[in-house]
Parts: C-alpha cells; structure tokens; sequence
C-alpha cells in the first residue's frame, strides 16, 4: 500500500526545498552546514511520526509525549546550538534572515539564496498543514496504537532526485523569544499538526489600548489608503491552492500571539488599527475582505495572505512585506521598507512614500500590479509592473527580458 498522501507531500517538501537548502548550506560550511543538518534531522523524525499517524492509532497521555519525545529533544539540540553560538545567530530567527537578506543582497548572493531556500521550507510545511491537517494529525482509525515512530529509514532523503518546481514565497516565519519561551516558539511549527483546534487556548486577549475599533481620531490621522489613481477594473478570478474554508465562519481575530500579531478573518471592518508594535514582532493578516487596517510602529514584516480587497497602511517594516494569495490588495507605505514580496496575486496596488523609494519589488505568477510613485505636488504617478517577458538561449544561458504588450 502507497504512503499516505500527506506523507507524500511531506516527501516533496524534502526533496524540494528541504533539499535546495541543504544543498546551499553545504556550500557555505561552517555552522551554517551544521545547523542545516540539525534541522535536516528534526524533518525526518517529523516525516517518521507522520508515517506513524499513517499507520496506527493515537496513544493516549504520556505515550503521545514518549512517541514525541525525539521530536522534542532535536528541537533541544538546536536552540543549544543556536545559545552557544550567540555571536552568528540572533535571538530571532527571522530578524536573522531579514537582515542577512539586506547586507548580502548586493555582496554575496549565496546568502540571500540561502535565506530564501530556509523561509520556504516553512511556507511549504506552512501550505502542507492547512491542506491535510486543519484540525490536528490525522490518525489511523483501524491500526495497532503506536509505540514508536516508524519509516526513519524509508522514504527519499533530502537531495535524492531532483526538486519540483519553485515553491513559493517566503513564509511567515516563526516568532522566537529567549529561555524557556524560546524552545516553545522554536516547536511551534514541529508541534501545530498535532495541536488542532487547541492552538487558540494558548492565545492572549490585547487588551483595548493596544487596538482600536472605528476610532474617528485614527481615522482623521490615517488619511486615505489610495489618494493616487483609481484602481484598475475587477481582477480575474484566482484559484486558491489551499482547500475550500470550512462552511462555519471562523472567528475574527486581532490578537498578539507571542511575537506575532493575528489579524484574521474580518471582513467589512473599517479603520482596524494595530500600535504599539515592536521591532521584533510581526503581522499575519489573514482572509481579510473589504477591510481597512493601519499598522502603526515599527514591526520586523507583515505577511498578507488570502485576502480580498484589502487597504493596508503602515509605517516602517525593517524586513519585508508579503503578499500571497489575494487579489484587489492596496498598500500604503508612509516609511520605509527594504523589500516587498507579490506572489499568486492579481491586482495590486502599492504607494511608496518619499522615503520608499529605493525599496525592491519581487513579484512571481501575479498581474494587474502598480507602483504608485509620490510627486512634489503631494500627487502619485503610477507605473505598472511588467507581466510580459522574452527568454531566449545565448549559446551559453537563457536571458530574460522584459517586453512591451502588443497591441
């Protein structure tokens, strides 16, 4: 009998992504490669207790923590690697990456394709999560109980056959703090299949003066989302990779979970504002539609995902802005942010502020996207992102260039 599909999804996780980071990581040694292996193993353990799932039933209290404990005690062995040494890594691992992103980005790309390569082991493991366990681990119904975690030994290894195609963007990454906080946060990933519907219990309410509901002060100080241009007409249609949300709406959130701040699910809200943010903090804002919302601060990134004709402003992101899955999105930087992500999106519109200006735009498989540029007037030009390319072969490589649209 085959594997189970979500232990093949989790086989092309490893031969894909998995396996390009590996692979990078190899080629800059040191503790880059050693960490790499580290997170190598804590995949394969993850990979043997879906195996597992596939095959028995679920063991009740202290067996489920016996059958986790080699999960948790690789999790163990990275965050001490990570403590001794303080002086390559930082605190957050995504503060890490954003700012190997900003001082390799013109000196050594390897680092930047190592950043990238890690992040997408998350949006993918991200993606596998949402399509097969929505609500906690799927276990056999018919199997013996489990004893121990099976098929450490079968199955492709990371770099055994080629990658598929390119994942997509990076992910959210995964707040961190330090001590015991720390190991918590470093397993939210490794733990969220088996949690289920019990993720929210761990959530804490912001209390009122951290967030701020139709507020007309705000929404005087906030000015409009879009003074430029208007808009271009309604995008095409999309489909989602993820499947279809459950028929009961899912509650609407706006909470500081840890380091990341939750704002899901609201749908014709206007004026949503977050403050108080801090540097190492950062926003999820997830299935929004027809909804306004005002970041306010400094925050390390903000990821939009599934979302539908979202007005976004904020102030200074010190890492990157995401946007994947969403289509009529229209953000406002009123800033700085070094780097904006646009991917599976259709209509996007971005006003950069004076201060913007040199920030990098990366857009994949998205159309009907603008870049709003301010005028000494106070106006915005609009410029949009180019859809249309010619590649050819050179003898040597293929060059890539942008064409105009006939017509």
């Amino acid at each position: 009998m085959g594997a189970a599909p979500y232990v093949e999804a989790f086989d092309l996780l490893l031969a894909g992504p998995v396996a390009e980071y590996l692979k990078i990581s190899k080629e800059i040694g040191a503790d880059v490669q050693k960490h790499a292996e580290m997170v190598h193993t804590g995949l394969k353990l993850e990979r043997a207790l879906l195996v597992t799932a596939s095959q028995c039933q679920q063991p009740a209290g202290n067996k489920l923590s016996d059958l986790l404990a080699p999960i948790s005690e690789q999790i163990q062995e990275v965050i001490t690697f990570r403590e001794k040494n303080q002086g390559k890594m930082n605190d957050a691992a995504m503060f890490y990456t954003n700012r190997v992103l900003k001082e390799y980005k013109d000196v050594d790309k390897k680092h930047v394709d190592w950043v990238k390569a890690y992040l997408n082991i998350w949006t993918e493991l991200q993606a596998c999560i949402k399509e097969f366990h929505t609500t906690g681990l799927s276990w056999n119904k018919t199997g013996p109980v489990a004893k121990e975690l099976s098929g450490l030994t079968s199955g492709p290894s990371a770099g055994s056959g080629p990658p598929p195609p390119p994942p997509g963007p990076p992910p959210p990454p995964v707040p961190t703090s330090s001590g015991s906080d720390d190991s918590a946060s470093r397993s939210a990933l490794f733990a969220q299949i088996n949690q289920g519907e019990s993720i929210t219990h761990a959530l804490k309410h912001v209390s009122d003066d951290m967030k701020t509901h139709n507020n007309p002060a705000l929404k005087a100080q906030s000015g409009p989302v879009c003074s430029g241009p208007k808009p271009l007409s309604a995008p095409k249609p999309q489909t989602s990779p993820f499947p279809k949300p459950a028929t009961k709406k899912e509650p609407a959130l706006l909470e500081l979970e840890g380091k990341m701040w939750r704002v899901e699910n609201q749908e014709n809200v206007s004026n949503l504002v977050t403050d108080n943010t801090e540097l190492k903090q950062v926003a999820y804002v997830f299935k929004y539609v027809n909804t306004t919302l005002q970041i306010k601060g400094k925050i390390n990134s903000i990821i939009v995902d599934n979302c539908k004709k979202l007005g976004l402003v904020f102030d200074d992101v010190m890492g990157i802005v995401e946007i994947i899955n969403s289509r009529d999105v229209k953000v406002q930087v009123m800033g700085k942010v070094p780097t904006i992500s646009i991917n599976k999106t259709d209509g996007y519109h971005i006003y950069l502020s004076k201060n913007s200006l040199d920030c990098e735009i990366v857009s994949a498989k998205s159309s009907e996207m603008n870049v709003l540029i301010p005028t000494e007037g106070g106006n915005f030009n609009e410029f949009p992102v180019p859809e249309q390319f010619k590649t050819l072969w050179n003898g040597q490589k293929l060059v890539t260039t942008v064409t105009e649209i006939a017509g």
